[in-house]
């Protein structure tokens, strides 16, 4: 790992890309979520006028100009909306397979902690980079560096031998974390709905939000819980703290975002592995994990219980993201179970979640439960009819039952 001033480092990408292309556009991946490494993104930028740009769940802040074509598999708000958005939609788990292949990465530029004894970590966000960082030195693409004194140092798949960096620059900048979602009524109600459903000892799969910090919060009496997750949040701090969680396991997520506790937490903590997507988010390994429970939310559901968590209006929001790999994974488990969780009522449309039939495309399906602030409908192993059945009496907003009967009603 060659360490060089900031305005040198853009220079040293110019010439590793010099005669690369052969006629496609350089492909640069870069970390995503709330481990975007600005400063080094933007070196590059400055000296490469036309690129792909292949972040997930990409935050406010991208290069967003003529030249640049945002890619992802998980559409987050800093490429939400662009004119030139390449959305491909895949699984979590498959995405590394897109970097073996069709996007294949001339650069990769990650944000890392400082060197410990030979190597770096990739800190908060290892997700994708592993395999970002093979392919690129297979097809002698370069690895970019931003070196932050504030990065914790994570263990698992994130850590890297100092070589596995051509070239890094230092920085010591704050790690930006995500507005708190501050569960309300509604989402309490609903997070207390889910946790009766999580039995001792289960493995939980929680992702971000005020629904899943909901659940987090009404779990904190379990005890022996098990984490197998893609990402978690300062819920999961909270839930080590309660005792809730079992003192022999390791807690396995591939990213994490939160508060700057919660960063300072992670820091060389042996009791959480940061592994690869390929791992994490496998459907084999997920169904090896005892009582393994995913909770995921939704957009919409529908009476032939399908669910939307991609899709608003027509144009793609987010994505597949991990959730049907979690869901089929989950449904293999021992004693495990897929659960999906939402409001009843979108406060913004003024509409109901639950909707006859879905207008957009199908995120996952074929889940255990589904749940809302008013109850819990219990699917596996039911009719289609009693599915919907249950969606309507025990899901929907009252104020959408009537007609969403009616629809059930006239269903052939």
């Amino acid at each position: 790992m060659r360490m060089v001033a900031h305005s040198a480092l853009g220079a040293v990408v110019a010439s590793s890309l010099a005669g690369r292309a052969g006629g496609r556009l350089p492909v640069v991946v870069a970390s995503g979520n709330w481990a975007t490494p600005t400063v080094a993104l933007g070196a590059v930028d400055a000296v490469v006028p036309s690129y792909r740009l292949f972040v997930l769940n990409g935050q406010p802040g991208l290069p967003a100009r003529s030249g640049v074509i945002p890619v992802t598999p998980f559409v987050g708000p800093g490429m939400r909306g662009q004119p030139d958005l390449e959305y491909v939609p895949a699984r979590l788990s498959l995405v590394p397979r897109l970097l073996a292949g069709p996007y294949r990465p001339d650069v990769v530029v990650v944000h890392t902690s400082p060197p410990v004894e030979g190597k770096v970590s990739l800190g908060t966000e290892v997700n994708i980079l592993p395999a970002a960082i093979e392919a690129a030195r297979r097809a002698g693409g370069i690895v970019v560096a931003q070196v932050n004194a504030r990065m914790p140092y994570t263990l698992g798949d994130g850590e890297l031998p100092v070589d596995a960096v051509d070239v890094a620059i230092e920085v010591d900048l704050p790690l930006p974390s995500p507005p708190a979602a501050r569960p309300d009524d509604t989402r309490s109600a609903l997070g207390e709905r889910v946790a009766g459903l999580v039995h001792d000892g289960a493995t939980v799969q929680l992702g971000i939000g005020a629904v899943p910090n909901a659940t987090a919060a009404a779990l904190t009496g379990r005890r022996g819980l098990r984490v197998w997750t893609e990402t978690f949040s300062d819920g999961v701090l909270g839930l080590e703290r309660s005792g809730a969680l079992a003192a022999t396991s390791n807690l396995v997520t591939s990213f994490v975002l939160g508060s700057q506790e919660l960063y300072s937490w992670l820091h060389r903590n042996p009791r959480v592995r940061m592994l690869r997507t390929e791992t994490v988010n496998d459907p084999a390994m997920i169904a090896r994990q005892p009582g393994m429970t995913s909770i995921n939310t939704a957009l919409q559901v529908d009476l032939h219980a399908q669910a939307n968590a991609s899709y608003v209006r027509g144009r793609v929001w987010s994505g597949f993201g991990g959730q049907p790999d979690f869901v089929a994974g989950s449904l293999h488990a021992p004693r495990g179970c897929a659960v999906i969780a939402l409001p009843s009522w979108h406060a913004k449309s003024d509409t109901s979640t639950v909707v006859p039939a879905l207008a957009e495309p199908t995120t996952s399906f074929q889940h255990s439960y589904v749940v809302s602030e008013h109850g819990t409908a219990p699917l596996w192993g039911a009719s289609h009819r009693q599915q919907a059945e249950a969606i309507v009496s025990h899901v929907a907003h009252p104020k959408a039952r009537a007609e969403l009967a009616g629809a059930l009603a006239s269903a052939p």
